[in-house]
């Protein structure tokens, strides 16, 4: 049995945790409802966006990992990225985040 909480709680609960940091979230596309992958792109505050994605590990663990980082004299390769992302993945959560503390963020996501 799988004990992965359903793609559209796991959303919702990303977007929560965003605005308990003091930042805001919203879902740029919608994959499964339960079933579905996670995708997060995190901007503002400057930095580049970042595009973090589970990665499965040997122990069992899903972390988020960037696997995707904007570049300034190319923002048009990350958006066409993260298109590619969506047509590959029709299941993916793709969810935008603007956050004060990247790696605070990315720390408390579930894993």
């Amino acid at each position: 049995m799988d004990d992965r909480l359903p793609a559209h709680l796991e959303a919702a609960g990303i977007r929560r945790l965003a605005e308990s940091m003091g930042g805001f979230a919203t879902i740029l596309s919608r994959g499964e409802r339960d079933a579905g992958t996670i995708g997060i792109v995190i901007i503002g505050r400057g930095e580049p966006a970042r595009l973090y994605e589970r990665m499965p590990q040997l122990d069992g663990n899903r972390p988020f990992v960037c696997t995707a980082e904007e570049d300034a004299e190319n923002k048009e390769e990350f958006s066409a990225i993260l298109e590619r992302r969506r047509q590959r993945d029709p299941d993916l959560w793709l969810i935008e985040a603007d956050v004060p503390e990247r790696e605070r963020f990315v720390a408390g996501l579930p894993g």
